[in-house]
């Protein structure tokens, strides 16, 4: 027996603006049922006892703790750059002024 009806897929379709046709009508109440089934199936088997799950696997931060550190020197950096004007990398301009 349907626990999804074709009213109800038609009701949701036009709610959300979709314009189905008949057999799409019929198609999609009996593939939602289906997935309703299997979300059935998958709360008999989720019980207290089984801790929610976000991922598959255990997931760990794999990145470095965030420790502030004292910047280089603008002069030291600039050194190595062909070009340098104000404490700022000189760089051919690509844009037409307007």
């Amino acid at each position: 027996m349907s626990t999804i009806s074709r009213d109800e897929v038609a009701r949701v379709a036009g709610l959300a603006r979709i314009d189905l046709t008949p057999a799409e009508l019929d198609r999609l109440a009996g593939e939602l049922d289906h997935i309703v089934d299997a979300v059935a199936r998958v709360s008999e088997v989720a019980t207290p006892d089984v801790p929610a799950t976000s991922h598959p696997l255990p997931m760990t931060n794999v990145f470095r703790e965030d420790v502030p550190e004292p910047t280089l020197d603008v002069d030291e950096i600039l050194a190595g750059a062909p070009a340098a004007e104000q404490g700022r990398f000189l760089v051919p301009q690509i844009l037409e002024e307007d």
